[in-house]
């Protein structure tokens, strides 16, 4: 091909379908074609702009270092062709297509799994893909395009909407306390066994609990996982610390010292600027933020 490079808003799609996912099939899945497609389609991009967008290995398509800079004028043409749909286009018919939502385990299977039929029949035409992989999704490289986080970027073109408090206590199951040592104060804690998380697996500042119960406080039982931890201290296996909008839907925990140990953490819904005013995007923010204002007895307590 000679003279300008010569592409159209769909081959942007399908780049960055193959940036966001980093496989042909399932990108292909998304744009609901075949992966022999969005393979022609991608290299028919890189041959307009004579420029190399991806590298090719096993594991999948992975960016160039201009693949990465392409990706925010991909994003923000993407961003612009939504909005400019949300203005043809009025009420709930602006709101198609595929959102990712990034949120902690916790929030997810214990809260927002509750919800999920309404968030459906209020947004018929979207699709939710919820992610609870316990690391902090990229929201620069498109890997989730909202996340409810515990611990928000410093810096970066993100708008960041803090949206509840939420209080923790220490809970031990009714079968554990009837056998255990006496727990008056404080400093008695550290002759209980304790479940956590994994120290060095601890992907949020936030969730660093124990040292600020006691400093004394060796787990010992851990898992990355709420839901196990949660399972061990329904089992017996000893103390731990848990969000009251978990525990409290358990009639077999019991908190322990109420008045002397009682955290405090934050949710916060985050964005990228570019994605903020998207509608999709915006819909799905909208409705987390309601939910969870109509739901505050559950986070903070009654």
């Amino acid at each position: 091909m000679s003279g300008n490079p010569v592409f159209t808003w769909d081959d942007l799609q399908y780049f960055l379908a193959v940036a966001r996912t980093g496989q042909l099939s399932t990108a292909g899945r998304h744009l609901r074609t075949s992966h022999a497609t969005v393979a022609r389609r991608i290299d028919r991009l890189e041959f307009a702009l004579k420029v190399k967008l991806f590298e090719r290995n096993p594991r999948g398509y992975v960016l160039t270092v201009v693949g990465q800079r392409f990706i925010e004028t991909a994003e923000r043409m993407e961003a612009e062709a939504d909005r400019l749909q949300a203005e043809i286009t009025s009420g709930n018919a602006a709101h198609q297509g595929v959102v990712r939502l990034s949120a902690p385990e916790g929030f997810s299977n214990f809260f927002l799994a509750h919800h999920l039929g309404d968030f459906t029949a209020r947004h018929p035409s979207l699709s939710l893909e919820l992610v609870t992989i316990q690391q902090i999704m990229s929201l620069s490289r498109k890997e989730a395009d909202i996340a409810v986080a515990l611990d928000p970027p410093k810096a970066g073109p993100y708008l960041i909407e803090k949206i509840t408090d939420y209080k923790l206590n220490i809970y031990g199951s009714k079968r554990y306390l009837a056998g255990a040592a006496t727990l008056k104060r404080r400093e008695d804690l550290l002759n209980h066994p304790f479940i956590g998380y994994i120290e060095d697996m601890i992907f949020a500042p936030g969730l660093d609990y124990l040292g600020d119960v006691h400093p004394g406080i060796k787990p010992k039982f851990q898992s990355s996982s709420i839901f196990a931890q949660l399972t061990a201290t329904l089992n017996g296996l000893g103390l731990c610390i848990l969000p009251h909008f978990i525990a409290s839907r358990q009639p077999e925990l019991e908190i322990v010292l109420p008045r002397e140990v009682q955290l405090t953490r934050h949710y916060y819904i985050v964005r990228h600027r570019d994605m903020s005013r998207v509608p999709r995007v915006r819909a799905v923010a909208d409705y987390l933020t309601a939910l969870v204002q109509d739901n505050q007895d559950a986070f903070v307590g009654g």
